[in-house]
């Protein structure tokens, strides 16, 4: 049979503005729009991150607990909320995204240089994170931007032990300039050095890291994360139109490798969540 491929789409992040990309989904219709055109695709859950009015990155409490309730109502998609929010986020507001009660959050295992900014994330802010998702039963998966962040993993999960539902789910995010590169060797490299409590891993190649990403996870058997967030363009030099688009790729290329994409129900088991 197939080896069934997980499948998340990212639709939104917070870099990218509106003006410079009218077709990003940034209002909460758009979004939910988005999603339902990926569940379609083959995406078995969304990562989001949310907006204002006037379409800048924002942490609100009310918008966040309406976009979670919106995408459960149109969709069966995992729902996976960023506590990353924008590099410029203070940390006490990226707690309380858990108050939204998410399917699943973000956990960066720590502070990486982010282009020209500092993406944020002491050790004491990473177990007060793990220790709260735990305690509301939300499923993490743990973004790793460095080899420095697979070795945070290993120290987390032997004081603090298994995340809710007691799978260990974790993203590599590669390309970010200031992070790994996005290279065969660098993802071969770092999940060589994953703890063995790891259950499942997926890889991230922002913007013309992408393509090669994709297919060196598809080649050592890990899952995939696509989407607007990470890549602006199809192919050299044609913006992408939509999220479905990117979703649609990563089915043909999985399919290729002999790889289907996983139903929602599929991806709740794999991250230890209830059906």
């Amino acid at each position: 049979m197939p080896d069934p491929l997980l499948i998340t789409v990212a639709p939104t992040g917070a870099e990218t503005t509106k003006e410079d990309c009218p077709q990003l989904p940034t209002t909460l219709e758009e979004l939910v729009r988005a999603a339902q055109e990926c569940e379609a695709a083959g995406a078995a859950m969304v990562h989001v991150h949310i907006r204002d009015d006037e379409h800048r990155p924002t942490l609100d409490l009310g918008r966040l607990t309406d976009t979670v309730a919106a995408l459960r109502e149109a969709t069966d998609l995992v729902v996976q909320l960023s506590t990353g929010g924008s590099v410029h986020d203070p940390l006490d507001q990226r707690l309380k995204v858990l108050d939204a009660a998410p399917d699943s959050c973000s956990l960066t295992m720590g502070t990486t240089n982010f282009g020209d900014d500092v993406f944020s994330n002491p050790w004491p802010f990473v177990t007060d994170l793990y220790q709260l998702s735990q305690e509301r039963q939300v499923v993490p998966e743990f973004e790793l931007f460095d080899l420095g962040h697979v070795a945070a993993l290993h120290r987390l999960l032997d004081k603090y032990g298994l995340p809710y539902g007691g799978k260990v789910h974790v993203d590599f995010v590669m390309g970010v300039p200031g992070g790994m590169p996005g290279t065969a060797a660098a993802l071969v490299a770092g999940v060589a050095a994953l703890p063995d409590a790891v259950t499942s891993w997926s890889a991230t190649g922002i913007g013309r890291t992408t393509l090669p990403v994709l297919l060196a996870s598809l080649a050592q058997g890990g899952h995939l994360r696509v989407g607007m967030e990470d890549v602006l363009t199809i192919s050299r030099g044609v913006p992408v139109e939509s999220n479905r688009q990117l979703v649609a790729r990563a089915v043909e290329i999985g399919e290729m490798a002999q790889r289907t994409p996983m139903t929602t129900s599929e991806a709740r088991a794999l991250l230890g969540l209830a059906a």
